[in-house]
């Protein structure tokens, strides 16, 4: 009997699974419908780093020759702000018209002999899953099955503060660049790149109060898809001139819109199964959407093709399989997607190399900057020393209270009877000496916090490392507060990092700890 697959949606891990499928077995028959014509295509580039290729180029080279062909690669990546310039090299990366690319994996899956059907609206839920032995929902963030099969798959999403707008640039860039102006109305970032084809893509955000203050929230958001923000294209134009060379930004279905991450329970109900947008998400600017519904293509392919006889177990293991990297890839992505939404504090409050430095580092270490890029990372250690005398972890932190020997500190006794030290004897208590804050689980109730405004110092512990990073920034930034963050999971790279970045004043590990290691 002849297996038959439905693919809702011609993305990339639309398109990718589709071939792999019938590249693996002739014999099941793959039929893709997408809405969309062959040629069209919303947005601009889709970016991916070298690293993240690999296990893409094993399964198929197609997207090693679109990119080797049509593409842009680099290797700096570049925060500009108040006429000053910093590169953090080391981070190679590619990119592409997502326009080219389609047509690639398009032509691709035609050779596999995918039945591919354009400019077809899918069947309804019920006559697809009646009529196919598989549908494999590859329908996007807006997944019209996964709203269908909500109560089954229990889909959560998180609306991020920042809004963000997705244009394309005439300016060639000479690799990702991340654009900071100041205008009358208040912060604009800008995430640019090249991809070719005459163009770069550049994606603007601004947190809500500016879009409003700059007169940005009147576009009709019920006009129909394809239809641009005019006014905020100039505008943006406008802000930004000296940064694309007077250039023009170009249109593409461009409208402002607030990032969803997006996670899901489960990724399969019956004979229905996702891939890609339609069940995880993560902020673009870890550039990572297209790789992940590729990769789970190649999961979902493999599983399917193994044991078709068996669709649930094959389902299970590709859940099994695919749920934990994308759940790591969202773990990195959370503060990525956190510094965007404070990116105007970080801007006032910091001076442009701890900017840059407070950029590079929202996601990784000292240590990994430097086996990347060792001479953005002695630039920064070395500003530090200069300003105090000695490495981060050993220089001595000073407050009203007075001087502990160095930043990385030890809390020993446990509930109300713990002391802060620093190895030299002296001890503060934790809770007289030092006030205690306990930090949220969930980064977005930082806001919401009860303020402290006069302390000796403040030990920042419990909710998750990001909570407590923001919290301890904030009072230190703003109010001029010494802050200590307790969390057990740091090394010293780590450790370090928070201090070097200012994210903290001084880090803290409790005895046991100490004794363990």
């Amino acid at each position: 009997m002849t297996i038959r697959v439905a693919c809702v949606g011609g993305g990339p891990g639309g398109l990718f699974f589709s071939t792999l499928l019938r590249r693996a077995r002739p014999d099941i028959e793959v039929v893709l419908f997408e809405r969309n014509q062959a040629s069209d295509a919303f947005g601009f580039g889709v970016v991916f780093s070298d690293r993240t290729l690999q296990k893409i180029d094993a399964a198929d080279p197609i997207l090693h020759t679109a990119l080797e062909r049509e593409g842009v690669h680099w290797d700096t990546i570049d925060v500009r702000l108040r006429g000053e310039s910093f590169e953090f090299a080391g981070n190679g990366m590619a990119a592409i018209h997502r326009r080219i690319l389609l047509r690639f994996l398009q032509q691709n899956a035609a050779d596999a002999g995918v039945d591919l059907r354009f400019g077809v609206e899918a069947p309804p839920l019920a006559e697809l899953r009646a009529s196919f032995d598989v549908v494999v929902a590859a329908d996007g963030a807006n997944s019209r099955l996964r709203d269908e099969l909500a109560d089954e798959l229990e889909p959560e999403v998180e609306t991020a503060a920042a809004k963000f707008i997705w244009f394309g640039t005439t300016h060639r860039f000479d690799g990702l660049s991340f654009l900071h102006q100041k205008g009358p109305h208040g912060n604009f970032a800008a995430h640019a790149y090249p991809i070719g084809q005459g163009l770069s893509t550049f994606i603007v955000e601004a947190d809500e109060q500016t879009w409003r203050e700059a007169g940005l929230d009147g576009f009709d958001m019920t006009s129909p898809p394809g239809t641009s923000d005019e006014v905020s294209q100039q505008y943006l134009r406008e802000l930004f001139a000296d940064d694309i060379s007077g250039a023009p930004l170009v249109a593409n279905n461009s409208r402002w819109a607030n990032f969803r991450t997006r996670r899901t329970a489960r990724w399969h109900t019956g004979n229905v199964v996702f891939l890609g947008d339609a069940v995880h998400t993560a902020h673009f600017s870890v550039g990572s959407g297209t790789k992940m519904a590729m990769e789970d293509a190649i999961s979902l392919a493999e599983h399917i093709s193994a044991s078709p006889e068996d669709l649930e177990a094959a389902f299970g293991a590709y859940e099994e399989e695919r749920q934990p990297d994308v759940a790591r890839i969202q773990a990195a992505a959370a503060p990525s997607l956190s510094w965007w939404e404070h990116f105007a504090f970080y801007y006032d409050a910091l001076k442009p190399l701890d900017f840059a430095f407070h950029f590079f580092s929202r996601s990784i270490d000292i240590d990994r900057v430097r086996r990347r890029d060792p001479r953005l990372a002695d630039a920064v250690t070395d500003a530090w020393d200069r300003a105090h005398g000695a490495p981060p972890l050993a220089t001595p932190l000073r407050t009203a209270r007075g001087v502990l020997s160095a930043r990385d500190l030890t809390v020993r006794g446990r509930d109300d009877n713990r002391t802060l030290e620093d190895g030299t004897g002296e001890a503060w208590s934790v809770g007289r000496d030092v006030k205690v804050l306990i930090a949220p689980d969930d980064s977005h109730l930082v806001d919401a916090l009860p303020a402290i405004d006069e302390a000796d110092a403040v030990l920042v512990e419990g909710g998750s490392a990001l909570s407590r990073s923001l919290i301890a920034e904030r009072l230190r930034l703003e109010r001029g507060i010494p802050t200590i963050i307790l969390d057990d999971e740091l090394n010293d790279a780590a450790a370090a990092t928070l201090i070097l970045s200012g994210r903290a004043d001084a880090v803290a590990r409790t005895e046991a700890v100490r004794v363990g290691a």
